[in-house]
């Protein structure tokens, strides 16, 4: 039977945890700890027979979102002297930073890396290493990483930012957030205890909600400043405790969210709040029009795919490349299937994402499913392109992103050439370069996934890359490979060029009838599959470019159809 104590300076916070752990069986006692007074602590620790001790740390003096560490590292040391079996810090998820690199749902596999950058997350990381160091190997430590979790009258950035009215963003940015309830908080310091296992775990509802979305169920306006503007004002004000830093503002300009499988499957917790759900406790009340079952009803894509954002964009701009800017000519659309699990394997032009929007919209308008991209982090550093990219459904390139969608039986699209394709001189844009390390065909083999080549010809007349210059600040600046030289790039407004486009759907190639998942750490396998799709595409480019009379007009499909 664990005898527990819970240190936590939050009314809100400690008494969530000790309701949850009073109903909670295999606990003989729980009750409020001082987080401060150590010789308290002590006398406890060993009149009371303490074995677990749950420790929230408290926030540093001023307004920065910080742990007090000078205090974590007392307190761990008086667990330490006092033997306690097993203490469970409340962490948080802001250790792993937040960048426009961020994968989409961070899992605890994520390596942590202070920057100088990033005070927030180097203060959590610190608070978890003093741990380590502080507590004996006979101590049991469960490290929860928590997501935000706002409480009424909360000293921390989301508490502020949600209850106060007004809400400072960055324009041109709706990331996708989490909030976490005290309420879950519970349930998951419950089964921390009940489980007693040491190591890492995230701590998340299982949704997430737009930046925008969870403004307006807390009613507080969004006043959009420019990022330049807060660095400067934020800068000034930060040193007199009057301002949270910029790098903490990030939490709310990148899309920001986290993996809880590691704590459903180890520490067996199902949390039972959304984030909706989260916010409207957080105010004590459902905003006007809401009940409890439309809050619970509220789902969101957690990359942020926005199927009404696509259709406006279908009856709008994406009408009129299709069918007057580009006249885009389409072949082989049977063969994209209806239902199921598919990788896209494509070739990518131009400096602009504009082929595989099209592809998306050509999909989505004639079978009804929606793909989705595996996208460079350079497309959504910048504002508006960041929410453009997003609600197209476009996801960050990573091994975890493209697992967890085929594991979904969702369409996965990508470009095996990578940014090098992209920037490819005009002369050489309808010839195939290398395909990198071929980690989309590891991909398709692990997750017994049929591939679908298809090809565009006319998309790299978009852009043509005329020349490319070796700029070292435009690369850092922009993270491309280099500044291109266009008919109307960078000279003119980057306006794209209307020629004539065709898109030829291949026959799908059913790698999972062949091969099993261990193939894919067959070298050889790897190389001879993606060796047969890049034949393919060049064969079916070489084909319809021999057809092709004119840049701006004509058919190249028409012999293959008569």
């Amino acid at each position: 039977m664990a005898r527990v104590i819970v240190a936590d300076d939050s009314d809100v916070v400690a008494e969530a945890v000790i309701s949850g752990l009073s109903e909670c069986p295999g606990i003989d006692l729980c009750q409020r700890g001082p987080a401060d007074s150590l010789d308290e602590l002590t006398a406890k620790v060993n009149d009371r027979g303490i074995d677990t001790v749950i420790y929230g740390p408290r926030w540093r003096p001023g307004k920065c979102a910080t742990p007090d560490l000078g205090r974590a590292e007392a307190f761990l040391r008086c667990c330490a002297q006092s033997k306690v079996g097993h203490v469970v810090l409340l962490a948080s998820a802001a250790a792993y930073g937040c960048t426009h690199y961020n994968p989409g749902l961070i899992s605890e596999m994520r390596p942590l890396r202070i920057s100088s950058e990033n005070p927030i997350a180097a203060a959590w990381i610190e608070l978890e290493r003093i741990a380590r160091s502080c507590l004996s190997d006979d101590t049991t430590v469960t490290i929860l990483r928590l997501a935000p979790m706002p409480v009424p009258g909360g000293a921390d950035y989301f508490s502020r930012l949600f209850t106060r009215g007004l809400a400072v963003s960055s324009p041109g940015y709706d990331p996708s957030i989490q909030i976490l309830s005290p309420f879950d908080l519970a349930g998951a310091a419950c089964c921390a205890v009940q489980k007693r296992r040491g190591g890492v775990f995230n701590v998340a509802p299982d949704t997430v909600i737009p930046l925008s979305a969870a403004l307006r169920l807390t009613g507080a306006v969004r006043i959009p400043v420019p990022r330049g503007v807060q660095r400067f004002v934020r800068g000034a004000l930060a040193p007199a405790g009057l301002a949270q830093p910029i790098s903490q503002v990030d939490y709310i300009r990148y899309s920001f969210a986290i993996s809880n499988e590691k704590m459903k499957r180890d520490l067996g917790f199902m949390p039972a709040r959304s984030s909706a759900e989260a916010l409207v406790e957080l105010m004590c009340e459902a905003p006007a029009g809401l009940d409890a079952g439309n809050i619970a009803g509220l789902a969101y894509d957690p990359f942020g795919m926005d199927k009404e954002y696509i259709a406006a964009y279908a009856r709008t701009l994406f009408k009129f490349l299709d069918r007057y800017y580009w006249r885009i000519e389409v072949d082989g659309i049977e063969n994209v299937p209806r239902q199921g699990r598919v990788m896209l394997v494509g070739v990518h032009r131009g400096f602009m994402p504009w082929d595989g929007v099209m592809a998306l919209h050509l999909i989505v308008e004639r079978i009804g499913r929606y793909p989705r991209f595996l996208t460079h982090p350079g497309l959504v550093k910048f504002p508006f392109l960041f929410d453009f990219v997003r609600r197209l459904g476009g996801v960050i390139a990573c091994r975890e992103n493209a697992d967890y969608l085929l594991e979904r039986d969702e369409m996965v699209g990508m470009f095996p050439e990578g940014v090098q394709g992209a920037f490819s001189l005009y002369r050489d844009a309808y010839r195939l370069g290398k395909f990198g390390r071929d980690e989309f065909v590891k991909m398709a083999i692990r997750n017994r996934t049929p591939m679908l080549p298809f090809v565009t010809v006319g998309s790299a007349e978009v852009f043509p890359i005329l020349k490319k210059v070796e700029w070292n600040w435009w690369k850092r600046r922009m993270e491309w490979r280099c500044l291109p030289i266009t008919p109307t790039f960078p000279l003119l407004p980057p306006l794209p060029l209307p020629s004539k486009w065709h898109t030829q759907f291949l026959p799908p190639i059913h790698i999972e009838e062949r091969y099993s998942p261990e193939a894919a750490g067959d070298a050889k396998i790897v190389r001879a599959v993606s060796r047969d799709v890049r034949d393919r595409l060049q064969k079916a480019m070489d084909g319809m470019l021999a057809r092709r009379k004119s840049y701006f007009h004509g058919s190249v499909f028409e012999r293959d159809k008569t």
